[in-house]
């Protein structure tokens, strides 16, 4: 079957060149003695032959119509990895490149372009040359953490340059014991978590909701942001007088309490510490239980945002002041610890 398309080949020979036809003819004989050391018909190729017919390729311009054996794509495909192959050998055997950089300056140069999105190269580069690395810029262009375009800070960036004019307000229910349904209202300010107002009542309103806040705030403090839920306690009076005191409210999206997290988990932390363990009689009871609440909450109790300290700071006692004395807060259920000399 290989036979007759060679023999084709030979009479279109008689009207090419002299040169060509040699080629020809030894491209020919090539794949006769290739097919005639080939086991059932399968053409068996050395790397010399491969050699052979890569030299044809780049001398003979028609060397496409002489090829049988195997496709003209299968040639290419030699010359491309006789090309890798030659440049791996020149590289290793060659004149040293540029310098490897050590696995340390990688990893520093990741962590650099991750904690600051806003850099790049030219900037990191210039960091590096401060701390004593020597590294060429196109190197930290390599090695940089490829990031969305264009560049943005992360949320816990933009919150913090925006904690100290952010506030919280919520309002939770506590059940007394007539089964009555008090609604507790809460404004904290997120900078030290400190709860800045609160109120109860039996019968919410959008004015009282209202005039909660023009107590929570004097004309001095007014905060610039005011994070709430889409509560229908929230009427228009109340958006009213946010307006009107300049405050731009933020609305969390529906069933999303995981973006008010600030004032939830104080909402929790309430119940638990307090509330859960404790019988609620009426309004004046809970205002006044809340107040002795809120009194240990800002005085005493560690918060891990706060690195462990209270959003009023305690001063660190050490043991020369005399020994640990427990003071009883919040009926017992807490207590705060300070040295005391006997």
């Amino acid at each position: 079957m290989r036979v007759l398309p060679i023999l084709i080949t030979l009479l279109r020979s008689a009207f090419r060149s002299r040169a060509a036809v040699e080629l020809e003819n030894l491209a020919l004989r090539h794949q006769v003695n290739v097919l005639k050391r080939s086991v059932k018909h399968r053409p068996k190729l050395t790397p010399a032959d491969r050699l052979l017919w890569l030299i044809l390729s780049r001398v003979w311009s028609d060397w496409r119509s002489a090829l049988a054996i195997v496709q003209p794509e299968t040639v290419i495909a030699w010359h491309r990895k006789g090309f890798c192959l030659f440049w791996t050998w020149k590289v290793r055997r060659g004149q040293p490149g540029r310098p490897a950089v050590c696995r340390e300056v990688r990893d520093l140069i990741r962590r650099m372009s991750r904690e600051n999105p806003l850099w790049g190269a030219p900037h990191i580069h210039g960091e590096l040359l401060k701390l004593g690395i020597n590294i060429g810029e196109t190197s930290v262009a390599k090695y940089m953490v490829r990031g969305r375009k264009p560049p943005s800070q992360t949320w816990r960036t933009f919150l913090n340059n925006h904690v100290k004019t952010l506030v919280s307000v919520d309002f939770f229910t506590v059940p007394t014991i007539r089964f009555q349904v008090l609604y507790v209202f809460l404004v904290l300010a997120h900078e030290r978590r400190r709860v800045v107002h609160f109120n109860v009542t039996a019968h919410p309103t959008a004015e009282w909701t209202a005039q909660q806040l023009r107590e929570a705030f004097p004309f001095d403090q007014i905060p610039r942001y005011l994070l709430r839920d889409r509560d229908k306690i929230f009427g228009d009076d109340f958006s009213r007088q946010v307006a009107d005191m300049k405050i731009q409210e933020v609305l969390s999206a529906p069933r999303s309490p995981w973006q008010r997290a600030y004032v939830e988990r104080v909402i929790g932390s309430i119940r638990r510490e307090c509330l859960d363990h404790v019988i609620v009689f009426n309004e004046t009871g809970l205002r006044r239980m809340l107040s002795v609440y809120f009194s240990y909450y800002h005085e005493t109790r560690p918060h891990l945002s706060l690195e462990k300290d209270s959003p009023e700071p305690r001063k660190v006692q050490p043991p020369e002041l005399g020994q640990v004395v427990a003071v009883p807060q919040v009926g017992g259920l807490h207590h705060r610890y300070e040295r005391c000399a006997a």
